[in-house]
């Protein structure tokens, strides 16, 4: 297996970040290659991975997750704050037996060194396995976010062989990427990456490739919207001609994304999903994006970060955003809710109505007090 740099972090340990006294039985663990799917290399953690892998976020039918895994995806990405703590336990339940077969991921939002220890431990009990894959911190979209006992964490699960992997996710790859490069103490970054976004991302995507760490890309369908205005004939056509598939395509045309982890909800997902691995990304679909980008620019916080420190009442306007797209987008009521109550009281108790104009002006189209304005009226 190979290895990863020292620390750059004077004394933050004395280990070296990716390497692994990995068990027997991992070595048993390699999962069979099936016919008919891509294949990438994870970063130097040297798993073989699918292009395309299982986000388990959305999914609420374990015979989907138990059929992915039967057609060959072998890269399964959970969380234990997803569904309430529930979709570890479905997830694991739909991979009995099949764990020699797979990759497995999740994650953990704690902010301490005991309280992530302590939720690895009740991960790794709901998902019936006595270790993950990689293992992410969760949401850091700063370096502030991330402080040096999180990695220590990390390391001492390791060490304890209750991981392989690190990893950390972002919604903020252009500040995150070139942090944990410098850090050296991830072997995975999963971040949000799709056609919506400026060169600073793939920039970041690549420079992450560069440095050795597995990339893996979520949020590939620019937030769903598959639910927003379901009786409109645009939104209606783009998806009838293939918008989200064109969208996972557009990710997997860059060698420098391991794999993805698009949310799958039903059997017709999973087929379509699994033909992004198979079919090439044309000009047809190149063309399809942009009238699906004119779409939903209304609607889809792009993840800037300009109009940062721009709401006069103090909001956190891209986290807001992503929340609401998680109700309007995905369909996921629930986790929208849960996040925005997690806004301190002053700030959830904000509303956009109250304000004669928006200081926020967003220079690609999304009708930010609107937005805001849904998410106070859905979540508040």
């Amino acid at each position: 297996m190979s290895t990863r740099r020292d620390f750059l972090s004077v004394g933050l340990l004395t280990s070296v970040a990716g390497f692994v006294p990995a068990p027997s039985a991992w070595a048993e663990a390699e999962p069979h290659s099936a016919k008919g799917l891509s294949y990438r290399v994870l970063g130097k953690t040297g798993l073989k991975v699918t292009s395309v892998g299982c986000g388990c976020m959305v999914t609420s039918d374990a015979s989907v997750i138990e059929r992915a895994a039967d057609m060959g995806i072998n890269y399964f990405d959970t969380s234990r704050n997803y569904q309430h703590g529930n979709n570890e336990r479905l997830v694991g339940q739909a991979l009995k037996g099949k764990r020699q077969n797979i990759w497995l991921s999740s994650k953990c939002d704690a902010k301490t060194k005991e309280a992530v220890l302590k939720e690895l431990d009740t991960s790794l009990s709901e998902l019936g396995t006595d270790h993950l894959d990689v293992w992410y911190l969760h949401g850091k979209n700063s370096p502030s976010e991330t402080p040096d006992e999180l990695f220590e964490a990390q390391q001492i699960a390791r060490q304890k062989g209750k991981i392989r992997f690190a990893g950390v996710s972002t919604h903020n790859s252009k500040d995150m990427v070139p942090f944990l490069v410098k850090k050296g103490a991830t072997d995975v970054v999963l971040a949000t990456y799709n056609f919506t976004m400026d060169k600073a991302f793939s920039d970041a995507m690549a420079q992450a490739d560069a440095a050795g760490l597995g990339v893996v890309a979520m949020k590939v369908m620019a937030g769903g919207l598959r639910r927003i205005k379901p009786d409109d004939p645009n939104g209606a056509k783009l998806k009838r001609e293939g918008a989200m598939l064109a969208a996972l395509k557009w990710v997997l045309k860059d060698a420098y994304v391991h794999t993805t982890i698009p949310g799958i909800t039903d059997m017709d997902q999973l087929e379509e999903n699994l033909k992004a691995m198979t079919e090439p990304y044309s000009p047809r679909e190149e063309h399809l994006l942009a009238r699906q980008l004119d779409f939903i620019s209304p609607l889809y916080c792009r993840m800037c970060g300009e109009c940062d420190g721009d709401c006069v009442k103090g909001l956190p306007v891209a986290d807001v955003l992503r929340y609401v797209m998680y109700a309007d987008g995905y369909g996921q009521f629930e986790l929208g809710r849960d996040h925005f109550k997690q806004l301190p009281a002053e700030l959830a108790s904000v509303r956009c109505a109250d304000c004669p104009t928006c200081t926020v002006k967003c220079r690609f189209g999304v009708n930010v007090p609107q937005r805001l304005s849904r998410a106070q009226e859905m979540f508040a």
